[in-house]
């Protein structure tokens, strides 16, 4: 794997264009935008005040940068750079802004979820969508971006409408998330659950799935015309379902909850085919159990570095590591949630399907230094992951049955069927990955995966209180040339490396010369 050079970042603001020609990232209220091959700079805008927000349109040739603290958002244009667009939501405030999936129109909650405003760039039209419901995820499209669902409450009762986008207009009436027959009719009636957390469309886009908040576990299955299909319920009088996630070919529904248990859901029937729990010791010595082990420094002996190298001096020094298989029987490292505070950390914080639909990668908030791989097809624990660090987050290639980990160190993990590696990033010793995102290539042209965006977190050596440093490091695969390789600066760069070497030897043999002959 090559790295290129590290870029300046401001609140892990990275993203790749949904073509994966262009990388946006944010420095502060600069906006930068490079070439995905070449990391050259494309355009470069200044906004009004520091960036808070980005997002490509679908197309990828606006980009909108939300200003949250102004109420402000700027859309610019990479076909026609002299172009701009500026939306003033005014004393309404801005929490949230997203694009509608034609790319010509733009989402606006105001604060306090008193609306949505729906603003079109090319007839300058605003629409307003009323009672908008302050929850996780209450806004989602389908995947051909034909219809909107949207949660709604009103009356002090959980409802969803379905609009069309073409005219933001209602599909039909609203109806209640009940499980009343008669809620088909398209009246209101008294909601089902005690407090919606969520909606997410299938990604055909026939099937939309809502669930309770954690204080009942309760997750109820809608047609496109509002029948109700199936509601499941796995137990009572306990913290509910924490995690959901469709897979890519909407024959499955992973529910992850808070007793520590995912449950399958499957298209035909909607019940429950099989549970899998996360238990704190693996026995069966079917699974593969990868533990990330630190490399020994190699010692060498009579020769002396002064001063002593940076990464040595301090805890966040960047120590390579690899992965060893265990054998069985592995006890994990578990967390014991705080019971005097609010929030637990228990339950499946974290799940996600591989694109093919064969693989599960789910993260027990209870097991915070592992990730488990479940097989789909088989229906059983492939392998688990068991890492030094607790895991941030981790991410499908959206190609192929490969996932990235990152861990908040100065290393990047990738697993995939025939098996898993540690993949150190370049840079300072006090540099750590915060996130990773990949890049989606569209057309044969491109190998499937091309790039690894690590978003980076470089923590000051200044006093208590200052704010770290950010920036970003972009991987690219196998075959890729090295970023500044045949350029003047890069030859210019090995040649004042090359110097620093040679003094730098030359001031160690002399340092130890002095010593050995004080010591004698």
């Amino acid at each position: 794997m090559n790295f290129s050079e590290v870029f300046k970042l401001s609140s892990l603001l990275c993203k790749f264009s949904p073509d994966g020609k262009y990388l946006a990232s944010c420095v502060q209220y600069r906006l930068v935008v490079r070439d995905a091959n070449t990391l050259q700079i494309r355009q470069l805008y200044t906004c009004l005040d520091q960036i808070q927000h980005i997002e490509w349109s679908a197309d990828s040739l606006f980009i909108l940068c939300a200003l949250y603290k102004r109420g402000l958002v700027q859309v610019w244009s990479l076909e026609q750079p002299e172009w701009h667009c500026k939306i003033d939501e005014g004393s309404a405030g801005l929490v949230a802004s997203c694009w509608s999936p034609d790319g010509r129109h733009i989402l606006n909650t105001t604060e306090f979820h008193l609306r949505i405003t729906v603003w079109s760039l090319c007839t300058k039209s605003v629409s307003y969508i009323k009672y908008p419901k302050a929850c996780q995820q209450g806004v989602t499209f389908t995947r051909d971006g034909r219809y909107l669902a949207l949660a709604e409450r009103r009356d002090c009762k959980d409802y969803v409408s379905i609009l069309v986008c073409s005219d933001w207009q209602l599909l039909r009436k609203t109806f209640s998330i009940s499980s009343l027959p008669a809620a088909r009719l398209g009246k209101h009636f008294d909601t089902d659950t005690q407090d919606l957390a969520g909606i997410e469309w299938a990604p055909n886009g026939c099937v939309l799935a809502a669930w309770d908040s954690c204080l009942e576990y309760k997750i109820l299955l809608y047609s496109l015309d509002g029948r109700l299909l199936s509601t499941f319920c796995a137990y009572e009088w306990s913290l509910g379902i924490k995690s959901v996630a469709w897979s890519p070919s909407s024959q499955f529904l992973a529910v992850g909850s808070y007793d520590g248990k995912v449950r399958i859901l499957n298209h035909v029937t909607w019940k429950m085919i099989t549970e899998f729990g996360h238990p704190a010791t693996i026995n069966n010595p079917k699974i593969v159990v990868y533990k990330e082990a630190e490399k020994s420094p190699p010692l060498v002996l009579g020769r002396l570095a002064f001063p002593p190298p940076r990464a040595a001096a301090g805890p966040l020094s960047s120590t390579e590591s690899k992965y060893e298989v265990a054998s069985v029987p592995v006890s994990l490292q578990t967390l014991k949630p705080a019971a005097d505070r609010a929030n637990p950390r228990i339950g499946v914080g974290a799940l996600a399907f591989s694109p093919d639909s064969c693989f599960l990668a789910t993260r027990s908030d209870s097991v915070p230094t592992a990730v488990w791989i479940w097989d789909i097809q088989k229906l059983r624990l492939l392998a688990v992951l068991e890492q030094l660090s607790a895991v941030r987050c981790f991410q499908w290639d959206p190609r192929q049955a490969r996932l990235a980990i990152c861990t908040g160190g100065s290393k990047v993990y990738l697993w995939s069927p025939a098996g898993c590696v540690s993949v150190q990033v370049p840079g300072e010793a006090r540099t750590t990955s915060a996130c990773a995102s990949w890049r989606r290539s569209r057309g044969s042209a491109q190998p499937s995966g091309r790039g690894l965006t690590t978003r980076r977190t470089r923590a000051r050596s200044g006093p208590r209180g200052s704010r770290p440093e950010t920036s970003a490091c972009v991987g690219r695969g196998k075959g890729a040339e090295r970023l500044g390789a045949g350029s003047p600066t890069g030859v210019a760069r090995r040649k004042c490396f090359a110097c620093f070497s040679i003094a730098r030897q030359f001031c160690e043999y002399v340092w130890y010369k002095t010593n050995f002959c004080y010591l004698k």
